[in-house]
């Protein structure tokens, strides 16, 4: 008897300080690149290819060793280590609606169905998860995300407020508290600190200063140009707001500085018109991208509101979606989009455009 549990102690001291080492094993991020195997590029030759797969990210899954593991007595021990703690079901994507990018680099992930902001740090090789919208309440359906200089907006649509978050994913302040109905997407606007927030159910856009005061709203319900129906999500660039006007069928940009919306889309049954737009975002040369979720499309529009091309349709294969949700774009025009019923995000690297779909 005492033979036994010294062994049931001696294997657990060397389950501890083998699953302990493995904690700490330097990982580094990288994207998952599927089974396909072949560059996929967008579109197909012989047509001048505009977008190159850049891969997809799960979850836990795209944090992986530095070290490339061997054969040998250490691989036997983290085996007999594994074996004896059992399995640890992975970190995975669940829902994801909206992203960003910030300034370090980071990407940031809003998940309705996890209930929180998943944290891929590509430096630290880090994943975190932030839960807390406020110090008593957790998050509850976190769909928009924006960055600021000082941290993180998180809209929740649910709980009827943006949450404001430090650069650590704690919890700073709230803003529109009682005065949105179910806010969904926001922007903001670094150079006059304003924040933007789509307020689905009033059918308006709120801005907010950055100490939360409510400055205007936009718009009304209605189909007419700055009128909304059901806004989703928001993106800003170049001075001009890019509204999601999901249930009109189309985009609205709204230029800062006054003057008449620009819409892009429109209502129909073609590829390239719009049904339910949601994400939207915009790339260095001005090109617009407008999540079709119904019909499983990232559409792609000049600044002037031409159609380009698709990306995409229903399934499940490198490049198709399931009922997609948001779009970012980062510094190096990667383009994210939350392929929310695959539970993964899509990233396509854009190649630039000619002088005809560049602009």
């Amino acid at each position: 008897m005492v033979m036994r549990m010294r062994e049931c102690l001696a294997l657990g001291l060397l389950v501890v300080l083998l699953t302990g080492c493995a904690a700490q094993e330097p990982r580094r991020f990288a994207f998952n690149e599927g089974a396909h195997g072949i560059p996929r590029l967008w579109p197909e030759p012989p047509d001048v290819p505009r977008y190159a797969w850049s891969g997809q990210i799960t979850g836990e899954a795209n944090l992986v060793s530095k070290k490339e593991p061997g054969p040998g007595f250490g691989a036997a021990l983290r085996w007999l280590a594994g074996l004896l703690a059992g399995d640890t079901p992975p970190v995975i994507l669940q829902r994801p609606i909206a992203g960003v990018v910030d300034a370090n680099g980071r990407i940031l992930i809003t998940d309705t169905s996890r209930q929180g902001v998943f944290v891929f740090d590509p430096t630290a090789g880090d994943l975190q998860i932030w839960e807390r919208a406020d110090m008593l309440r957790g998050f509850q359906t976190p769909t928009g995300i924006a960055t600021c200089e000082e941290g993180v907006w998180v809209a929740d649509a649910d709980l009827g407020f943006v949450a404001r978050l430090d650069l650590m994913g704690n919890p700073v302040a709230r803003v529109g508290e009682g005065l949105l109905k179910r806010p969904t997407g926001v922007a903001w606007d670094a150079a006059n600190q304003r924040l933007y927030v789509a307020d689905t159910h009033a059918h308006n856009i709120q801005v907010f200063s950055a100490a939360g005061k409510l400055l205007e709203t936009l718009g009304e319900r209605g189909e007419a140009p700055g009128q909304f129906n059901y806004p989703t999500h928001l993106a800003l660039r170049n001075g001009e707001l890019h509204v999601a006007d999901t249930l009109n069928g189309r985009v609205q940009v709204l230029p800062l500085a006054g003057g008449a919306p620009r819409i892009i889309g429109q209502r129909g049954l073609n590829v390239g018109d719009l049904v339910r737009p949601k994400g939207v975002s915009v790339d260095s040369e001005g090109n617009v991208y407008v999540v079709e979720s119904y019909y499983d499309h990232l559409l792609v529009y000049n600044r002037q509101g031409e159609f380009l091309m698709p990306i995409g349709g229903a399934g499940q294969e490198e490049g198709k979606f399931y009922l997609p949700a948001g779009v970012w774009i980062d510094p190096h025009d990667q383009v994210y989009v939350a392929d929310m019923f695959n539970g993964r995000i899509m990233v396509f690297q854009f190649l630039g455009g000619d002088e005809e779909g560049a602009n």
